[in-house]
């Protein structure tokens, strides 16, 4: 079968051999994947423990084809189904287990026409999307429901601020927490992310502005903040501007971290974050339940994911190449098969 694989010298479109599904395993083929950060990291070599070769790709919109070791499913072959990508998260809902990983490194994932899941992560893609739009749901979708909602615990009153608006995850947190009735502000180096923030109904929009070699919020952007007094922020940059962000929340608000594209934060100021009584939360991913629920959410709200672009799989580096340049406003899709 065709995949793009990785190996330390190479990124590219090879032959390789079909899965075989072990027992409790389902074998899909592959219509179309989406790609996320995580994939983006581990092409760069910045990921922990990587395997070569590796096939990539976490996001799952396909149809069974099974073979002779597949699982029965109560899904038909002409049906398009999706895939939760978290596998072996454990028996604490609080946090992921020691032998949790996704799909896609170790284990192979979407970039290929063909791939074993565990059958219980198996869900039918929601009847109102596209496949290309199915394919941008998994991962995105479930941290970005975590992240909201159970870490975040966001109320339909409250304010949040969203950084680095028009990333996948991003953009799934935009639209969930317009659907859930909040107040809700995005920040952005991009004037034209924020007018697309804005068509998705964000209701404040705030342009970082150079300085030297980073962007950071100006004095009248950071005294509008503390006016409209954020509860909440949904935070993936990371770096320098963590500082700017505990100083606009408000007092006992709640900074949920999901990602760190800016890398570490120095000088954190540890001062504020005791003195107003701040709560920072961590989140990845999501649990089989929290799956489930983004799933009825998604649905239950016609969320309708934003695709930014879609590529053939022998096109694949040229949509890493664009994430990498952090070029999109939301997913990345990869077609994969017809």
């Amino acid at each position: 079968m065709k995949a793009f694989v990785l190996r330390p010298d190479s990124f590219a479109l090879e032959n390789i051999q079909e899965p075989v599904c072990p027992d409790g395993f389902s074998r899909l083929r592959v219509l179309c994947t989406s790609i996320n950060h995580r994939d983006q990291y581990i092409r760069e070599g910045k990921y922990a423990r990587i395997r070569y070769p590796a096939v990539l790709g976490s996001d799952v919109c396909g149809v069974l084809a099974p073979d002779a070791n597949s699982n029965p499913a109560e899904y038909s072959t002409v049906q398009r189904v999706i895939v939760d990508p978290s596998m072996q998260w454990g028996a604490d809902y609080r946090a992921q287990g020691p032998n949790y990983n996704p799909i896609g490194m170790p284990s192979q994932g979407a970039l290929a026409e063909y791939i074993c899941v565990p059958s219980a992560n198996i869900y039918r893609a929601p009847s109102h999307l596209t496949e290309e739009q199915a394919a941008t749901v998994p991962m995105a979708g479930v941290t970005a429901y975590r992240a909201l909602f159970i870490r975040g615990t966001l109320k339909p009153y409250e304010t949040i601020l969203i950084t680095g608006v028009g990333g996948g995850v991003a953009t799934f947190v935009l639209q969930f927490a317009v659907a859930a009735g909040a107040h809700v502000v995005v920040s952005s180096r991009s004037q034209e992310k924020l007018t697309r923030a804005l068509e998705l109904g964000a209701h404040e929009a705030i342009l970082l502005e150079q300085q030297d070699d980073a962007f950071v919020m100006s004095a009248d952007d950071k005294k509008k903040l503390k006016e409209l007094s954020i509860d909440i922020i949904a935070d993936s940059v990371g770096g320098d501007t963590v500082n700017d962000l505990t100083d606009v929340l408000r007092p006992g608000g709640r900074l949920v971290l999901y990602g760190t594209s800016k890398g570490a934060v120095p000088n954190l100021n540890l001062h504020r974050i005791y003195w107003k009584q701040l709560n920072l939360l961590g989140t990845t991913m999501g649990t089989s339940k929290d799956f489930a629920n983004m799933l009825s959410f998604v649905s239950a709200h016609r969320i309708v994911p934003v695709v930014d672009s879609v590529f053939d799989l022998e096109h694949t580096v040229r949509a890493f190449d664009r994430m990498r340049d952090a070029e999109q406003f939301g997913k990345i899709v990869i077609r994969v098969s017809k």
